[in-house]
């Protein structure tokens, strides 16, 4: 197998290998890839090996992969229907196939590579797939020496890691000694002069580094940064013999981020402190490097920041410094969306809506809203069938853009609250009947309506009624200001968590009351969505108990930090094509009942466990270890969401809203068939997303508080049968001797409570002390200290 990138030297292509998957999706995602028109885009070869010097022209040795290019015409009537059908059909000859990747192409197709077959030629290979799939490939795209122009990795749909063996390539040391430029533009996202084939070499040129620009990223040395690094983390010491092991991983592990992930650069710009070795130093940043790959930590935004602020108030800032600082800065929040997979129908349209930066906290919003729309949906989760019962909370300071997501999840939620409007409708029929029947013998019945969307400004009694009322379905509650919660649960806040929590598992839910008109409620499950919007304040105003398992159980989002952000028009808002996109996912979530074992989705979630379980091992990190334990069943559930909008987008591209409404109807196992099918490796992909973002945003917000509650004295089995010691008789006890009489204590008592203190007083107070364990009583009317 073999990927090669097409590069120029002295006028010439050459090609040289694409080390691994991360340099692959790097070279896809450079700043200047993801501009460019198709015939700029960077190039790659899957068919063949270079000649002896490197280059590809009249290349004539084969790889053991072979590249297909499927293209359609876009003036074809069921062009649209061919371009869908691609993926499945290559997903479902997988095996078969021998996939190593699959793309969708710059314009009108899809690229496919897969495993070579032997004693056959390029054409016959080509030929060979392309019955296996039923679909054309492109004839005048049959040699080996044929590149594809490589879009980002947001049209990647497939990639196997097998495709990246390169042991059969023998390169030059000319390739090689290349490779360095290679690694040094890798630092800023660039390809080494990888460039269209009507590219002059000149331009590719254009893209080596400047002497020196490799040591500072955004105009500021390396240097200064390790420099404020040590000031702000370590009292400007630098590392010692005691510590240099690990305050150069954490610097490492922290640095990464900002060099590319280049083994290099780290190792140049990162010294060898107080003695330490090349090799050692070498292994830390290896070690840095094999870490999971995050968003840029905290603590380096937080350098970087402090480093900014110093040049801007000190004058030797370079023009535009700050601003590419806040724009990298802004970049990394992208982080998890540049991670998330191709979204379906509805979901896309409500990323939409918000933009990239708010795409995560979006998601968290309208998952619930998708549990409470497929109510009738259960799926497996550790062998056990939930329903999609989710709670989620987006934390965000003011004007941080969370009013967004109120249209949104107006859109999904419109008709059921339509049918919620007629409900409420009969009841006012029913109150001003009501009303004018307010002194005759006979009043009228109240009507039980199955009202859906519940208001959070409720009481705790109208509120269990309401969830009594739903027949068996989901409710939905959504505040856009969560101190809506904080003002009117107040004092019920105990009785808030606890039916949120009995909602997430769907227990059984009951309230009794002795007087006839109170409210009595005995609810089977209870099914409850709720999402809050609200400041990070406020959050702490809901959740006030860190150890009842209320905070494990809140899908957590927040908004990325504007406050230095330059006022912009809003080019994110909800179009009527997009609300009418929502509508129809949301008209047929209904449709969809029964219970599903996804057992893809299981061993994602099985696996994600696992890793977070090692990494919390290693580092003992007792906190994160259990709040995994929830995150991974939310996850699941949120995942079973977005694969029943994509099983609804699909059949409304192949049949249209009503006929997919129809097919629904006609056949109820249907949804089950095809959602299994939608176990993807590309999609799953979306778990350890969603599953680390929120283990990411639980841990921020509650760490310091978790650690404390469990920490502290108050938490303990033992804590209410303890003793307090606190008055007047602890007084007495202290001043007697470890052996005392009866006298001696009514002589102390009598000292400190005053003269009126009678016998029986002191009987009564020694034999508490006997019942307490404090004293045992000994001949002759003595007693003794235990």
């Amino acid at each position: 197998m073999s990927v090669h990138i097409i590069y120029y030297k002295d006028g010439a292509k050459l090609m040289r290998p694409v080390k691994d998957e991360m340099e692959y999706r790097l070279l896809r995602d450079s700043e200047r890839n993801r501009g460019a028109e198709k015939r700029r885009m960077v190039q790659m070869n899957y068919s063949c090996l270079p000649n002896a010097d490197g280059g590809l022209k009249g290349a004539e040795r084969v790889s053991r992969s072979v590249g297909m290019d499927i293209d359609f015409d876009p003036s074809s009537p069921d062009y649209e229907e061919r371009m869908r059908s691609v993926p499945e059909l290559v997903m479902d000859r997988k095996e078969e196939l021998g996939l190593l990747m699959l793309e969708r192409s710059a314009n009108k197709g899809y690229h496919v590579v897969f495993r070579r077959r032997e004693g056959m030629t390029q054409e016959e290979n080509l030929r060979w797939a392309s019955e296996l799939l039923g679909v054309e490939y492109d004839k005048g795209a049959k040699d080996i020496t044929r590149v594809f122009f490589t879009p980002p990795t947001d049209r990647l749909l497939f990639v196997d890691k097998e495709l990246f063996d390169n042991r059969e390539a023998a390169l030059k040391k000319e390739i090689t000694d290349f490779s360095d430029l290679s690694d040094a533009a890798r630092k800023k996202g660039i390809t080494a002069s990888a460039d269209s084939s009507e590219a002059a070499p000149a331009e590719a040129a254009e893209n080596k580094e400047p002497t020196g620009a490799s040591d500072c990223y955004l105009g500021i040395p390396y240097a200064e940064i390790v420099r404020k690094w040590w000031a702000m983390y370590n009292d400007s010491q630098e590392p010692v013999k005691s510590n240099r092991n690990t305050l150069t991983f954490e610097l490492a592990v922290n640095l990464r981020h900002i060099c590319g992930f280049d083994r290099g650069l780290l190792d140049r710009i990162i010294p060898c402190y107080d003695g330490f070795a090349e090799a050692e130093k070498l292994a830390c940043i290896d070690n840095a490097l094999s870490e999971k790959r995050t968003q840029m930590p905290k603590r380096l935004k937080d350098v970087l920041i402090a480093i900014r602020q110093e040049r801007m108030t000190g004058g030797g800032a370079e023009p535009g410094e700050a601003d590419g600082i806040d724009e990298a800065l802004a970049k990394d929040d992208l982080f998890y969306y540049e991670a998330l997979p191709r979204m379906p129908q509805g979901v896309k349209d409500s990323i939409d809506a918000v933009g990239p930066a708010l795409a995560l906290p979006v998601l968290t919003a309208i998952c619930p809203v998708i549990g409470m729309l497929a109510t009738g949906v259960r799926v497996d989760v550790h062998g056990k069938m939930n329903s999609l019962n989710l709670i989620s909370y987006i934390a965000g300071d003011f004007a941080s853009g969370k009013g967004g997501i109120d249209p949104v999840v107006e859109a999904w939620t419109a008709e059921v609250k339509a049918m919620d409007r007629m409900y409420q409708q009969q009841e006012d029929e029913w109150r001003a009947k009501k009303r004018a029947a307010k002194n005759k013998k006979e009043q009228p019945e109240e009507p039980k309506l199955p009202v859906r969307c519940l208001t959070l400004n409720n009481t705790v009694a109208n509120l269990a009624e309401r969830l009594s009322n739903t027949n068996g379905q989901h409710a939905f509650s959504f505040t856009p200001e969560a101190d809506t919660v904080a003002q009117k649960w107040r004092s019920a806040m105990s009785d808030f968590s606890v039916m949120l929590r009995q909602a997430y598992d769907g227990t059984c839910y009951e309230r009794e009351a002795r007087s006839a008109d109170a409210v009595n409620v005995h609810i089977d499950r209870l099914l409850w969505n709720v999402v809050m919007c609200g400041t990070p304040d406020a959050l702490y105003r809901v959740v006030t108990n860190y150890t009842d398992g209320f905070q494990s159980r809140i899908a957590l989002a927040r908004t990325p930090d504007n406050t230095f952000q330059p006022l912009t028009e809003n080019l994110h808002v909800l179009t009527d094509k997009q609300r009418e996109r929502i509508r129809q996912i949301a008209h047929l979530l209904p449709l969809m009942a029964g219970e599903v074992v996804l057992p893809k989705l299981e061993a994602r979630g099985r696996q994600w466990l696992e890793r977070v379980r090692l990494e919390t091992m290693k580092d003992d990190d007792k906190v994160k270890a259990r709040q995994r334990f929830r995150i991974c069943p939310t996850t699941m559930r949120m995942m079973t969401c977005l694969m029943l909008c994509r099983v609804a987008g699909q059949l409304i591209d192949r049949h249209g809203v009503a006929g997919a409404e129809t097919r629904l109807k006609q056949q109820p196992g249907l949804w089950k068939e095809m959602i299994v099918k939608q176990q993807q490796p590309s999609f799953l992909a979306a778990f350890d997303v969603l599953a680390d973002y929120q283990i990411e945003n639980a841990l921020h917000f509650f760490r310091e508080r978790i650690e404390a509650a469990f920490s502290s004295k108050d938490y303990c089995g033992h804590a209410a049968s303890e003793r307090t010691k606190c008055g007047k008789n602890d007084s007495i006890f202290e001043r007697l001797d470890t052996t005392f009489s009866f006298e001696q204590a009514l002589q102390h008592s009598i000292a400190v409570k005053g003269s009126n203190t009678s016998r029986n007083a002191v009987h009564q107070m020694l034999k508490n002390w006997r019942k307490q364990g404090l004293v045992t009583e000994c001949q002759n009317h003595r007693y003794r200290k235990n």
